[in-house]
């Protein structure tokens, strides 16, 4: 099986890359529209700021892409800012507007609540969802590997598939119809985040 990685210049291309091909599937990693096409399913991973990724996103020609393979019930990661993407906007943002798939804004953690900003480093799931195919296997208290300053708020609270607790408690992972989201970087978290990177490609 072919999963198209996206390559937009902002994610762990190799890592996730490398991850996928220990799950058994063939990554392709490409920034084609063609590409997204041909290939069962979808990832799109991202490290960095909201309005670059947009801006790239738009410079390839890869945002009405995206929202067309989604709309064809395509299996779909997005892997932390690559799942911010996802939402209709953030609070890092200063022109641009996300892809708006999913409802809801992405916003940044209060110094207030008294942890360091960026949350970076091991933490644990919570409020695991029941018969989530992404998270098979997965208990709560399971450890991944978190690096980011925003958390998303989606509109709807019944996608979040699974919480994390850093000062407040927030979704970290989405499942919505054929649309998946981490904010933790799986391919950094050992054998949980093999699992479930493992878990998606068996996604039917």
């Amino acid at each position: 099986m072919k999963i198209a990685i996206i390559d937009y210049g902002m994610g762990n291309i190799h890592s996730v890359s490398k991850a996928i091909q220990l799950c058994g599937a063939s990554p392709v990693v490409t920034s084609k529209k063609s590409q997204l096409s041909s290939c069962a399913k979808i990832v799109l991973p991202g490290v960095g700021a909201f309005d670059d990724a947009i801006t790239e996103l738009e410079r390839l020609g890869l945002v009405s892409a995206i929202k067309e393979q989604i709309g064809k019930r395509k299996p779909f990661l997005g892997i932390c800012l690559g799942m911010q993407l996802l939402f209709e906007g953030s609070q890092e943002a200063k022109n641009k507007e996300g892809l708006g798939v999913l409802k809801g804004q992405v916003v940044k953690f209060s110094a207030k609540l008294g942890q360091k900003v960026p949350h970076m480093g091991w933490n644990n799931l919570g409020d695991i969802l029941a018969g989530c195919p992404l998270l098979k296997g997965i208990s709560d208290n399971e450890q991944v590997y978190f690096c980011h300053s925003y958390y998303p708020e989606p509109s709807d609270n019944s996608i979040a598939a699974a919480t994390c607790g850093y000062g407040v408690k927030f979704a970290c992972v989405l499942a919505k119809e054929n649309i998946y989201g981490v904010q933790f970087h799986p391919e950094k978290s050992q054998a949980a985040g093999l699992k479930i990177i493992k878990n998606f490609v068996e996604l039917c």
